[in-house]
């Protein structure tokens, strides 16, 4: 598969629900590529398009505008189920009349796929997703997380070439889902399989995908490899989305920021002028001498190995702080603070 041919193509794609006279669009002249062998992970608030998106590439959805291409032939009606990809949705949608072995061949069977092949590629699924040997099991003594595997390995019996899940581990405890996104991740290039996937969970979407994308009122917002998107944000919203709270104005003037936490230096090369900035709470120095910007320490939250301090300043405004979980002050402490340069970034528009 070329560059210039990816296995998915989203070109100008608009979605619209609704008559004329109450029409809402859901989606707004949307353009995506996922590569072969790439896992893309849709990241987004609700309402934001990620679902429809989902289900306009699988047919599910019709689309007003703009075209959706698969390994380059345009998908314009092609039903759901001639598209050759595969489904995962949130709720698993397991039959409980069937046992596990059933749920994992039912897309062989539709495809006339004979018996004896078919039982080797469920044998072959379950091995895979942990699950050797579950093939007479009722899905309904299935643990949530053994349900999710069942799942998966429905969707991928039939080889898809292309694996689309929603909220694939939204109904799953933290602990586990932070255990099952890194198996699925060497799952998937294990099998060398394309994923789309979406989900309103950062730290799933980031564990798992090559590149995120992240959406806003059904439009893209930013595009790019979880680290870039981390620590380059396309914008405030991005920003904001990501949990950042220390975004604001700034005028600069000769490498330093006037901003309501005190002078903030910028990176080198910012030119002067009115500048929106974020500064990440890692940028945010505790403990500096005597004489330096005080701030009084209003919360803090532990976040295993760290604390996010929230602080106030002289003029009542608020402003985000990480530390290391030795060095975090107490509620109530008095403390000096200081800007890392290279911690702040400076926001398009």
């Amino acid at each position: 598969m070329t560059a210039s041919h990816p296995l998915l193509a989203v070109d100008g794609v608009t979605v619209a629900y609704g008559g004329r006279a109450a029409s809402r669009t859901a989606l707004q002249d949307v353009r995506l590529t996922v590569a072969e062998h790439e896992t893309v992970c849709v990241l987004g608030p609700s309402g934001s398009g990620k679902s429809t998106l989902l289900r306009a590439v699988a047919g599910l959805t019709g689309v007003a505008a703009g075209t959706v291409r698969l390994a380059g032939q345009d998908q314009a009606g092609v039903p759901a189920h001639r598209r050759g990809v595969g489904l995962m949705f949130q709720d698993h949608q397991l039959f409980p009349q069937r046992d596990v072995g059933g749920n994992i061949a039912f897309g062989l069977r539709m495809r006339k796929v004979p018996r004896r092949e078919a039982e080797r590629r469920v044998a072959e699924l379950l091995d895979l997703v942990g699950l050797p040997g579950a093939q007479r099991r009722a899905v309904g003594s299935l643990s949530g997380g053994e349900q999710q595997r069942v799942a998966l390995a429905r969707a991928l019996a039939p080889r898809p070439r292309l694996l689309m899940l929603d909220e694939p581990l939204g109904q799953l405890d933290r602990d586990l889902r932070d255990r099952l996104v890194v198996e699925l991740r060497q799952l998937f290039r294990d099998l060398g399989t394309t994923v789309l996937a979406v989900t309103h969970d950062q730290a799933e979407a980031f564990a798992l995908a090559d590149r995120v994308v992240i959406t806003r009122e059904g439009r893209i917002a930013q595009t790019g490899t979880p680290v870039e998107v981390w620590r380059r944000p396309a914008d405030a919203f991005v920003a904001r989305f990501l949990g950042f709270r220390n975004v604001a104005d700034a005028v600069v003037r000769e490498g330093v920021g006037a901003m309501p936490w005190g002078p903030v230096p910028v990176p080198a090369g910012t030119p002067d002028g009115e500048r929106r900035l974020l500064v990440r709470p890692s940028g945010v120095l505790l403990g500096v001498p005597d004489g330096e910007r005080r701030a009084v320490v209003r919360a803090r939250s532990f976040r295993g190995d760290h604390v996010m301090v929230l602080l106030e300043c002289g003029d009542g405004t608020p402003l985000e702080a990480s530390c290391p979980l030795r060095d975090a002050p107490e509620e109530g402490a008095e403390v000096g603070y200081a800007f890392d340069a290279a911690e702040v970034v400076v926001l398009p528009g």
